[in-house]
């Protein structure tokens, strides 16, 4: 099945018919295909779909709609503002919302049927906003296996079992949950993960004889769900996978049955014939060996692109061209070489990253950094547009 476009940004919409400027192209086909794969992958674990960082860029509500709708039990947000913007437009499936400081709105998420991920230090603050709201709140208690940021270490894991006990008998709260987070699981070999799980399990085990009834152990991250079945436990956590990007150095979306869902697009904005020696971009890193044909490609690091990247690859009529010089805050250049007419090249669409063009990954390289932040960085100035059988799959919608 072609293409088609399913819904778009009000700026896309706006524009004549073909006269976008530029876009985010998010394939819902591809997401719903990724979750699905994963879902029979883990099963008789239930997934999360994890949309915090605005589904890592590609449109939460839009993205959390079709998760659900292909079989995601749960939505993951990082805050608990992220949690309320999506109950506030109707989307009533499970949530769990795990970053909080002490000016979290614990009351809105409790009215609102989030649960809450918690330390140990919230949970004071959560049962004051669970009287308030004259509710108890659900909470997953987090265990600090490895990785250091959030969670409670082991030292002090039953000192916040025994609390939470405390204001679960008094009606507060429910412990529902219990879990973690693992480190270096996009590193199979690593023995990290092993320790990690086996004080996860641990960990649950004094939860459980503490007498807490507990639903949802959950570990796994992307990397894990798909390399340690043995860290499924009752729940995984899908984030990057959901976007068929692969976590791993040495494996392709495609190895992992995975379907990219993001293109970024835009055209060409200004080309012209220049001569040999001549400076490209802020600091004149880059000079032209030969008399030739510059790009102008409209996007630069205030729409996500990196301002670090070298040689950032992009695809314009079949041919496979780098930018050259630094990335500005609006724009970069590629050098077209000498056989390019720039009338010919003026307009012409250009694929930064995703279907027909290069991978993001190619991009993470160019920046030096990974997958995730290329695609999350994307920022709002660029419109997003969602399209749906690119794939060859009819929407389910």
């Amino acid at each position: 099945m072609s293409s088609e476009f399913h819904e778009t940004d009000d700026a896309v919409a706006a524009a004549p018919e073909g006269a976008w400027e530029r876009v985010a192209e998010i394939d819902l086909s591809a997401i719903r295909h990724n979750v699905r794969r994963i879902k029979e992958l883990v099963a008789p674990a239930s997934v999360m779909a994890v949309v915090k960082a605005d589904a890592y860029g590609h449109g939460a509500e839009r993205v959390a709609r079709v998760a659900v709708d292909a079989g995601a039990a749960w939505l993951g947000t990082a805050h608990v503002s992220e949690a309320l913007a999506l109950r506030a437009v109707g989307i009533d499936a499970p949530m769990l919302a795990w970053l909080h400081t002490s000016g979290t709105d614990f009351t809105a998420a409790i009215n609102a049927g989030v649960d809450l991920g918690a330390s140990g230090w919230e949970l004071e603050r959560i049962a004051a906003a669970a009287q308030e709201a004259a509710q108890p709140a659900r909470v997953h208690l987090k265990i600090d296996t490895g990785l250091g940021r959030n969670g409670a270490t082991a030292d002090r894991w039953e000192q916040v079992l025994d609390t939470a006990m405390a204001y679960q008998d008094d009606g507060l709260l429910r412990v529902v949950g219990v879990w973690t987070h693992l480190a270096v699981a996009d590193e199979p070999d690593r023995p990290e993960t092993d320790q990690q799980l086996e004080a996860f399990r641990a960990a649950v085990a004094l939860a459980e004889n503490a007498g807490f009834d507990v639903e949802q152990r959950h570990a796994a991250n992307t990397p894990a769900l798909l390399s340690r079945p043995d860290a499924h436990f009752d729940m995984v956590r899908l984030g990057l996978g959901a976007y068929g990007l692969s976590p791993f150095e040495d494996q392709s979306p495609e190895d992992l049955g995975l379907r990219p869902a993001m293109t970024l697009k835009t055209r060409i904005a200004n080309a012209k014939r220049v001569q040999s020696g001549q400076g490209v971009s802020y600091g004149l890193r880059y000079r032209t060996l030969e008399e030739t044909t510059l790009g102008l490609v409209p996007l630069g690091y205030g729409d996500g692109i990196p301002r670090i990247a070298v040689e950032g690859p992009v695809q314009i009529g079949g041919q496979r061209m780098l930018s050259r010089g630094r990335i500005a805050m609006d724009q970069f250049v590629v050098d077209a070489g000498p056989e390019t007419d720039p009338e010919a090249l003026l307009d012409r669409e250009v694929v930064v990253f995703g279907r027909g063009g290069p991978s993001v990954d190619e991009w993470a390289a160019a920046a030096g950094t990974i997958n995730y932040e290329i695609v999350t960085r994307i920022s709002g100035r660029v419109p997003r547009t969602y399209i749906e059988g690119s794939w060859g799959e009819a929407s389910d919608e």
